[in-house]
This record gives structure tokens, sequence and C-alpha cells, in this order.
């Protein structure tokens, strides 16, 4: 037997969560691969599906839970010959359900990670690196120089956005609810941290000046900090919305969407995973993985918990404050 985390209701997160035995999935069949699951995060969107709050509609109950992460191939089946016993894979292109212990899964779109990488900030490679990468470049012309506004800059994407802007030449700045935070951002590379406020635009603007101010803004909040965004960027610019951590719709002034033309679009990367190709998956991650592997990019953990104390992981995970990332740990 196994174990493998489900939720049968919808509700919080580390009240709704079980704890299950499943059977040995057995050895790998032809084109498979059998994976020891090692590490994986708990995101914010793992929170909202477990309140059937993520995406479009609700999936049927129950549900597996378990997103992104990382495991160890334990066999491979028949045909198998780009993996081997020992490599690390990325589990999300596996399929989700991963918080378990070990799983099968078809080996076609697995690739070995790099070795000696550090397991834990791989298993957080797949979901928050590539979302700020595509935000970062597909939404609006930026050259070295330019700067860029985020909220909730203390995030795992918020990370990404601050070292991915920094090897593009990019300004960042980063907007906080707790001034605390600046000493840890400006470490990792942060231009400027400004603490939230209704007087959010007016600080950018000091900061930037009325002919550089940011073209692009990144919203993972909602609500009415859309509109503190959407009032910080430069006529023409772009919010790209990825999150609603207010738990309320975007709001934005019609001032700045109709006389200064600013723009709202939304990102969401399992929209991108239905539609990119396998080569621009292949680059991007490849991309993405050389920078983890080198610390370029590396995001803060807090905590690791094992399956057995999956209901304390995902209420340390809910918990405001939070210096880091909490991840499950399976074999621990």
């Amino acid at each position: 037997m196994i174990k493998a985390v489900r939720y049968s209701h919808f509700g919080k997160a580390h009240e709704v969560a079980e704890l299950i035995d499943l059977p040995d999935p057995g050895a790998p069949n032809a084109g498979e691969v059998l994976i020891d699951v090692e590490a994986s995060p708990i995101n914010p969107a793992d929170l909202l599906q477990f309140e059937g709050k993520y995406g479009t509609a609700p999936p049927p109950l129950p549900v597996m839970a378990g997103g992104e992460g990382v495991g160890i191939v334990r066999s491979v089946g028949v045909g198998v010959t780009h993996l081997k016993q020992g490599d690390r894979v990325l589990l999300l292109f596996a399929g989700r359900g991963n918080w378990r212990s070990n799983l099968i899964a078809k080996a076609a779109r697995l690739f070995a990670l790099p070795p000696g990488a550090d397991p834990l900030q791989l298993a957080m490679l797949t979901v928050n690196p590539p979302t700020a990468l595509l935000m970062l470049q597909n939404f609006a012309t930026l050259t070295p120089g330019d700067w860029v506004v985020q909220n909730a800059a203390n995030s795992g994407v918020g990370h990404s956005v601050i070292a991915l802007a920094k090897r593009r030449g990019l300004r960042s700045i980063n907007v906080v609810r707790r001034p605390e935070l600046a000493d840890e951002l400006h470490a990792l590379g942060a231009d400027s941290v400004l603490v939230d406020g209704p007087d959010l635009s007016l600080r950018v603007r000091d900061l930037t000046g009325m002919d550089a101010l940011p073209k692009l803004a990144i919203d993972a909040v909602a609500g009415s900090a859309t509109g503190r965004l959407s009032q910080a960027v430069a006529e023409g610019g772009v919010v790209v919305n990825y999150g609603m951590l207010s738990g309320q719709p975007c709001e934005m002034p019609p001032g700045d969407v109709v006389f200064r033309d600013v723009s709202l679009r939304g990102f969401w990367l399992a929209r991108w995973f239905s539609t990119a190709g396998g080569e621009e998956m292949r680059n991007v991650y490849t991309e993405l993985t050389r920078l983890v592997a080198d610390g370029s990019i590396h995001v803060a953990v807090e905590a690791t918990y094992p399956l057995e104390r999956i209901r304390d992981a995902l209420a340390h995970a809910a918990r405001e404050g939070r210096k880091g990332k909490i991840l499950v740990t399976p074999q621990a």
C-alpha cells in the first residue's frame, strides 16, 4: 500500500484533506515509468482547488490532491530510452494528484533534470518561474532599463520576477504589505520595494519619473490592488492579473481604461500548457532549469512536512506572514 492525499468535499484545505491508502502501483507498463515522489510545494492554487474555487468549474469529487513537484525514477517500462533509474523528473507533466508516495506516469512528456541541483528548488520549477517568465516576455515590449511593477512581491512568482527581470536588465518595483520584507527582497535583487497604499501611483512616479513609468504591472491580488497598479503604469500600459489573493474581482478606474488606454490581461499557466507547442515548452523549461541549477532562481523554504502531517502542512501554507514556501516530502 502507498499513502496519498485526497478530498471528498470542498472546504478549507487543512479541514478537508484526507490521507488514504492506495494499492501499490506495481511495475510500469510499456512507455511508462514508476516514480518515487520526492517533494511538492503547496501553492495558492492548491489551496483554492480544495475550496472548489480554482479554474473554470469544480472537478467531480473525490479529487486526488497535489500538483507540481519532483520525483526520482525507480524503474522504466519497455520502450523508454530517454529516462533511466535514478533520474529526477518534474511531476506536473505526469498529471495531477501527486501528493502520494509514488506513482506511475507516461514517460513521453517527462525529461531528466540536471543532477546536483537542490531538489526542493526544482520541485518549485514547474509553476512559478514559467509564470513569471511568460508574463515578463509576452505582454509588453520591454528593453533593458525599463521598469516593471508587481504586487505580492514576496511570493514565489514575485521572487522569480525579481530574478528574471534582473537578468534581462529590467528594473523592478516590488509592492508588499509589510515593510520588514524590504531587506529580503533587496537581497534577491529588487531595485525598489514599496508598501502598498492608496498613494502607490504617486510614489511610483516619484521613483521613475513621468517619462519612465512602467509599461507592465503584474497583479496577484485583484480587487482594488489592480486599480492601484493601473494608476501606476504608463499610458498604454498593461496590467496582467494571475491571482486573486484578495478574493475580490479586479477593479480598475474607468479613467485609466478610457483616457490612458491601460489594458487588463489575464494569465493562467494551465492555458499556456494546453496551447504551447513542444519546442516552446522545452525552451522555457531548459532556460529555467539552468537558472535554478546555478542558483539564479531561488525561493525561500520555510518548512517541509511528510504526508502524514498533510493537514499541518496545509494550515501552515495558508498562514499569513510566512517567509518561505511549504513543501510536502513524501519520502521523509
